[in-house]
Order: C-alpha cells, then structure tokens, then sequence
C-alpha cells in the first residue's frame, strides 16, 4: 500500500506581492496593505477573500501513515518557496496517497501558483503519465482520479453547494473539529507574531481529516470495524505520546 498523506496549509495576505502589483511604498505597514486589498476585493466580491495567488503559505502540516508509524509535523519557518519545495519533495520521495478537505479548490491551487512564484520543482506531483505511465490513469492533478483525494470534493459529489465545513462534520461524528482559532484568525495571530499557535491549529485541522478519511474508507469498505478501530487507536496512542497542549485538548474532545 502506498503512504497516505493528509495535509493542510495556511496562509495570509502576500504584502509585498500586493505593494509589487499596486506600486506602494515599502513605508507602509502591512496591515495597511492588507486592509487596502481586503476592501478593495469587498467593493469588487462582497467579500474580502483575496485570489488564491495572493496568499502567502507560512504552514503546511502534514499526517503521515506509512508502515507501522503515524506521524504529524509542519512544515514551517522557511522561506514560502523552500516550505513549498519540502511538501513536494516528500510527494516525490513517498508517491503517496494524499488527501485533503478541499485541497482541490484551495490548498493545491495555492501552492501551485505559489509555487511558480518561487521556481518549485515537483515532476512527480505534475506527472500525468509521461515519466510512469500508471499516472496516465491516475494521477494527482485530474479531477476524478484518487492519488489525490479531495474529501470535501467526493462527499459532495463534486456539487460545491454540497460542501461541508471540515470543523463541523468532524463534530458530528465525534472528533474533536477546529482548535484555538478559525481559519478567519489566522492573519490577526500571525501579525502577533504567533507562528506557534497557527502551527497547532493546522496540525489538528490535518489530524481531523485524516481521521474522517479513515472513517471514509470504513464506508467504503476498504477496511473493516477492526482494522478502523486499531488505525483509530494508532493516531490516538501516537498523540498520547506528546507533551504538547494542543495534543491533549485533541484527546479530551475526542469522544469517539
């Protein structure tokens, strides 16, 4: 079986790409620029959401199940192009299983034109059966093919007035959901410099989704109540092992 790899990113306003695009002085402070963009797009959208190419990665968190071990970590602390070119790297070494909560419409875009930004390279991820020809049939950047697994995307049968918010379906079935913040906060902590807690809210947004993943592939019968059960165990014994706050908070809201 391949290595199943669960990832998440978060971001915030590029500045200087946006002080790049509309000639601003570099005297201005970056919450300014940021607000200027932001209201900008609200009189453009109605919302403040910017482009997806003008989001700056500053954390990818990953849950790897490979072997006998399940791991969590981020990526993070780097330069945007450097975090970007490790997550890569990894596909390129792994070929694993990824699978995200709309990676497809969010995550991976990113990263894509982010990427370009920054000169990332990642022939594997971008094989679409050129180099091996399996990924002619199934690959990682068709819509309807499983290398990537987009569960946002496939649970509402790729219908997005179907989708379901991650936090609040990992609720229902009994896992923990969103900690510390929302996604909305993300560039408020890190103008406050906390790198640290944004880290801890993606970590346990990816832990989530690997869990739902897991309990989706109990639906789908590719495993059983046992083997479910004993997976479930393996995070939840892995997580055990960590003196981290955000770990133990995970545990204490895990009801299931």
């Amino acid at each position: 079986m391949a290595p199943v790899l669960a990832f998440d990113i978060e971001t915030v306003p590029d500045v200087e790409g946006l002080r790049r695009l509309h000639g601003l002085d570099a005297a201005i402070p970056d919450k300014g620029v940021a607000e200027m963009a932001f209201q900008l797009r609200r009189q453009a959208t109605g919302h403040d959401f910017l482009p997806l190419y003008l989001h700056r990665v500053v954390v990818i968190s990953c849950a790897l199940r490979d072997r006998d071990s399940f791991k969590v970590w981020s990526i993070g602390g780097d330069g945007e192009g450097e975090l970007i070119q490790r997550f890569f790297d990894g596909v390129e070494k792994y070929t694993p299983q990824l699978v995200s909560w709309n990676g497809g419409g969010f995550d991976l875009p990113v990263m894509h034109y982010r990427g370009l930004i920054h000169g990332v390279k990642a022939a594997r991820y971008w094989d679409l059966g050129e180099d091996n020809r399996d990924f002619k049939w199934n690959n990682y950047i068709s819509r309807y093919h499983s290398r990537h697994l987009d569960l946002m995307d496939l649970l509402a049968l790729y219908q997005p007035r179907a989708n379901a918010p991650l936090g609040d379906l990992a609720q229902l079935m009994g896992l923990p959901g969103k900690l510390g913040m929302e996604g909305a906060g993300v560039w408020d902590a890190f103008q406050a410099g906390k790198l640290a807690e944004i880290r801890n809210y993606c970590e346990a947004d990816v832990v989530n989704t690997y869990l739902v993943y897991l309990r989706f592939q109990l639906m789908r019968g590719a495993l059983d109540d046992t083997r479910h059960r004993t997976e479930c165990e393996l995070v939840r014994a892995t997580l055990g092992k960590s003196s981290e706050p955000h770990w133990k908070e995970f545990l204490a809201k895990w009801r299931v």
